[in-house]
């Protein structure tokens, strides 16, 4: 496909937290192998956030989602002089598509036409053959193969100096093993009963010796629910909610543990290397659970028996299948398997 590396290549990845950190073993690839190929993301406002400073990336080009339909003609303006040698459309869908299709490129590569949604592979000329459906990571991985790099599976967040001294600080304020606790996501069905996280927090606290501390952003939903947490739990749990994802990454990085369902703070913390207790029942953690880490520590109350294969469907109100003792068992478990992990 390529007789030498290329000059310039668009990476377009759009969507949330949890699927920029699946983009970054392809970051990490190409500038391996690619060190003097200039590199753009397309990317979206809350997951630039997290991703800005990264010296792997030569520039951000950010997709104002905000604009609704006029974002497309905003971004078109602002790349209207631009050229690449390369695209790499890692979004399978309608708005991935539009983007692709507004990036001049002589290669534009994407997925097969039966992972795609939306039409969304007429954007591409060339494609990923066919597979089965697979862990997400291990789909985007796909795109490094077929360009003949080596694959590199490194999720590095480049904290900065100011950061790791501030997260020292705070490491230092707590005497005991840290639970960071995630407690929603932006999909309601992923979600697990509060009721439990309390039970499972009380415990921890008291029985476990474990410290616990909300985690996460700044959106009315997570802010009612540590609220609401703090006044049905007797472990006061510390709140650490708010608009800084940077500060939110490190504090999973200082953390010991982490408890959380299938949201993007729990691809930061397995990304970086915290021992994490994952939450599924609405996904399949075949396809969306930790991965190639901490496996051992998911809650599965997904897959059924017989089930081998990873998939795409949605199983509605499969959350509530979670007992609190499913958690304890595995926060034990974590316990006994990683009992000196430090940040």
């Amino acid at each position: 496909m390529l007789p030498e590396p290329p000059r310039r290549v668009a990476i377009v990845r759009m969507s949330a937290i949890g699927d920029s950190v699946h983009a970054l073993p392809v970051i990490a690839s190409l500038r391996k192998a690619w060190c003097d190929t200039h590199i753009s993301w397309v990317i979206q406002k809350v997951p630039h956030m997290l991703m800005s400073g990264r010296p792997d990336v030569d520039e951000f080009l950010c997709f104002r989602r905000e604009l609704g339909v006029r974002a497309y003609m905003d971004f078109r303006r602002r790349l209207q002089d631009r050229t690449f040698d390369l695209v790499l459309d890692l979004q399978p869908v309608f708005k991935g598509g539009v983007v692709t299709q507004l990036l001049p490129a002589p290669i534009k590569l994407g997925y097969d036409r039966s992972r795609s949604q939306d039409f969304s592979w007429l954007a591409t000329n060339r494609r990923l053959p066919a597979c089965a459906t697979a862990h997400t990571q291990d789909e985007l991985l796909e795109f490094i193969e077929v360009l003949g790099v080596p694959v590199r599976r490194e999720w590095n967040f480049f904290f900065t100096e100011t950061e790791r001294n501030d997260q020292h600080r705070w490491r230092q304020k707590i005497d005991r093993r840290v639970l960071a606790v995630v407690l929603c996501s932006s999909h309601s069905q992923k979600n697990w009963i509060l009721e439990r996280y309390a039970r499972v927090l009380d415990i921890a606290a008291h029985d476990l010796n474990l410290e616990p501390v909300i985690v996460g952003g700044p959106s009315t939903e997570e802010r009612d629910w540590a609220t609401r947490l703090i006044k049905l739990s007797k472990a006061s749990p510390r709140v650490e909610l708010g608009t800084d994802l940077r500060r939110m990454a490190w504090l999973l990085d200082a953390s010991d543990f982490v408890l959380s369902p299938d949201t993007g703070p729990l691809h930061i913390a397995v990304g970086l290397g915290t021992p994490t207790v994952g939450l599924y029942g609405y996904t399949d953690p075949k396809r969306s659970g930790p991965y190639r880490h901490f496996s051992e520590l998911t809650v599965d109350q997904y897959t059924r028996l017989g089930e081998t294969n990873p998939s795409r469907k949605k199983r509605k109100g499969n959350m509530a299948r979670i007992q609190a003792e499913d958690v304890l068992e595995k926060l034990e478990l974590a316990l006994q398997n990683y009992p000196e992990r430090q940040a």
